[in-house]
C-alpha cells in the first residue's frame, strides 16, 4: 500500500462520522497522487500527509445568550485552525444549523490549499455555530454574536487567526462580532475581513468571490481559444457570490438565464435582471418568487425536495454553482453534458459530487475546482489584511485590478501544475498540487510542529 492509501485509510479510520471531511480528503489525495510518488520518501520522512489531513486544533465552546423572551439559549461554537505553514489561519465564520466539525474540517482543510494559490501568505481555517440567524431580531443577533466572541477572542487576533463571514455572517453580524473583540481586546486591529467600510473594510470585497470566480473562467474560456461573449450560463445560488458572478458574466457579455434559492429557481431566457435580483435578495430579502412576478420574461420553478436541482437542466454553454456543498450531482451532471455545457466552474465550497466531477470530466468538460475559482473572496479578504496594517483605503479599482492578477496567476498555477504531471487540463488536479507543493516545502522547511 503507497504513503497516499495509507494515510488515506488512517483518516477515514479516525474520522469515521465526518463524510463531508472524507470527502473533501479523498479528492486532494487522489488528485496529489502524481506528486506524492515522486517525493514519496521526503514527505513521509516528515509525516506531511498526516499533519495536513490533522487540523493544528479542534476548538468547540459553549455560546449562552439570551432571547427577546428573556430566555436563555445555547448553541455551539467552533474553530477549526488547520494549518499555519504559510501564514495566519483565514477562513469564514459560518452561523447555520448544519454547522459541526465535519463541515468545518471539509472546509478548513479545502482553505489550505484555496490560501496557498492565491499567492498571499495566509494559513487556513474555519469556524462558526449551528445558530441561525433566520428569523431573529437585530438585537438577538447582536446578543449572540457578543456571547459567541467573547469566547472565540481567546484564540484569535490580527496575526494569529483571522475570520471572515460565510454563509449566515455578513455585514451585519461582523461589525456585532468586531465590536465585542475591541471592547474585550481594548484593540483596534485587522482580526476580521469583510468589515463595513467605516471601519476598516475593503472597498470590493462585497463582489469578490462571485468577480473572481468569473475572471478565472474568463481566463480558461481564453486560453481555450474561446470568448464569454454570447455564451449562456447557468449560475445557482442567489446571496452574494450569485449576484455577483452574474453582474460580471453579463458585463463580459455572457447571458445567465438561471439563480436558485432554497426553495425554487428562476429560468429567465432574457438574461437575470441584475438590479432586480439585488433588490430581491439584498434590500427585500425576498423569496425569488418577487423577481418573477416583477419580471415577466422569467419562468419560476418551486422546488419539489432538497434534490432537486432543474436549474441544471436548461442548455447552456457553462455553469457556475454558487450556492452549497454537493449540489451538482452526477443525474445534473449527465444532464448539463447531454445540453452542451463545455465549462463548470465552482463559485461555492465543494459544490460538485466526485462522482459529478468525474462524469464531467470524463466527458471533455473542463472543469475548474472552487479551492481555485472561487478564491477571489479570501484573496481579497487578505488585501483587506494589507490595508489595515498599512492604515490605507485602496480605491475600488485598484483592490479590482489586484484581485484580476490574483485570479489570473491562479488560472496560470493550476494549469501549469497539470501539465508538469501529465494531465493537461485535469485543473482539479492542478489546483490541489499547486496549492499543496507550497505549504508542504514551508511546512518541511519549518521543522516538526
Amino acid at each position: 500500500m503507497g504513503y497516499v492509501d495509507e494515510v488515506f485509510e488512517t483518516v477515514k479510520a479516525k474520522n469515521p462520522n465526518e463524510p463531508e471531511f472524507i470527502q473533501a480528503v479523498t479528492e486532494v489525495l487522489e488528485s496529489l497522487r502524481p506528486v506524492v510518488d515522486a517525493n514519496e520518501e521526503l514527505y513521509r520522512k516528515n509525516g506531511i500527509l498526516e499533519r495536513l489531513t490533522n487540523p493544528d486544533r479542534q476548538i468547540r465552546f459553549r455560546v449562552a445568550w439570551v432571547d427577546d423572551k428573556g430566555n436563555v439559549q445555547v448553541n455551539n461554537g467552533y474553530r477549526v485552525q488547520f494549518n499555519n505553514a504559510i501564514g495566519p489561519y483565514k477562513g469564514g465564520l459560518r452561523f447555520h444549523p448544519s454547522v459541526n466539525f465535519s463541515i468545518l474540517k471539509f472546509l478548513g482543510f479545502e482553505q489550505v490549499f484555496k490560501n496557498s494559490l492565491t499567492s498571499l501568505p495566509i494559513g487556513g481555517g474555519k469556524g462558526g455555530s449551528d445558530f441561525d440567524p433566520k428569523g431573529k431580531s437585530d438585537r438577538e443577533v447582536m446578543a449572540f454574536c457578543q456571547a459567541f466572541m467573547t469566547e472565540l477572542c481567546k484564540y484569535i487576533g490580527a496575526d494569529q487567526d483571522v475570520p471572515a463571514g460565510d454563509i449566515g455572517v455578513g455585514g451585519r453580524e461582523i461589525g456585532y462580532l468586531y465590536g465585542q473583540y475591541k471592547r474585550i481586546k481594548g484593540l483596534y486591529e485587522g482580526v476580521l475581513t469583510g468589515k463595513g467600510l467605516s471601519y476598516g473594510g475593503s472597498l470590493a470585497r462585497t463582489q469578490a468571490t462571485g468577480y473572481g470566480l468569473v475572471y478565472i473562467t474568463d481566463e480558461l474560456v481564453r486560453d481555450h481559444g474561446d470568448t464569454l461573449n454570447g455564451k449562456v450560463v447557468a449560475v445557482s445560488g442567489a446571496g452574494n457570490v450569485a449576484i455577483y458572478a452574474t453582474e460580471k458574466a453579463q458585463q463580459l457579455g455572457a447571458k445567465v438565464v438561471t439563480v436558485s434559492d432554497s426553495t425554487g429557481w428562476v429560468y429567465d431566457p432574457e438574461g437575470i435582471d441584475v438590479e432586480l435580483l439585488k433588490e430581491v435578495k439584498e434590500v427585500h430579502r425576498a423569496r425569488l418568487t418577487e423577481y418573477a412576478e416583477k419580471r415577466p420574461s422569467a419562468e419560476y420553478h418551486e422546488k419539489k425536495d432538497a434534490n432537486d436541482h432543474g436549474n441544471w437542466y436548461v442548455k447552456v454553454d457553462i455553469a457556475l454553482p454558487c450556492a452549497t456543498q454537493n449540489e451538482l450531482n452526477l443525474e445534473d451532471a449527465k444532464a448539463l453534458v447531454a445540453n452542451g455545457v463545455k465549462y463548470v466552474c465552482e463559485g461555492a465550497n465543494m459544490p460538485t459530487t466526485l462522482d459529478a466531477t468525474k462524469y464531467l470530466q470524463d466527458n471533455g468538460v473542463l472543469f475548474i475546482c472552487g479551492k481555485a475559482s472561487n478564491a477571489g473572496g479570501v484573496a481579497t479578504s487578505a488585501l483587506e489584511m494589507s490595508q489595515n496594517s498599512e492604515r490605507l483605503s485602496w480605491s475600488f479599482e485598484e483592490v479590482d485590478s489586484k484581485l484580476q492578477g490574483i485570479m489570473k496567476n491562479i488560472y496560470k498555477n493550476i494549469s501549469a501544475a497539470a501539465e508538469k504531471y501529465g494531465h493537461k487540463d485535469n485543473f482539479v488536479m492542478g489546483a490541489n498540487i499547486a496549492g499543496f507543493e507550497k505549504v508542504a516545502e514551508a511546512m518541511i522547511a519549518q521543522g516538526i510542529n
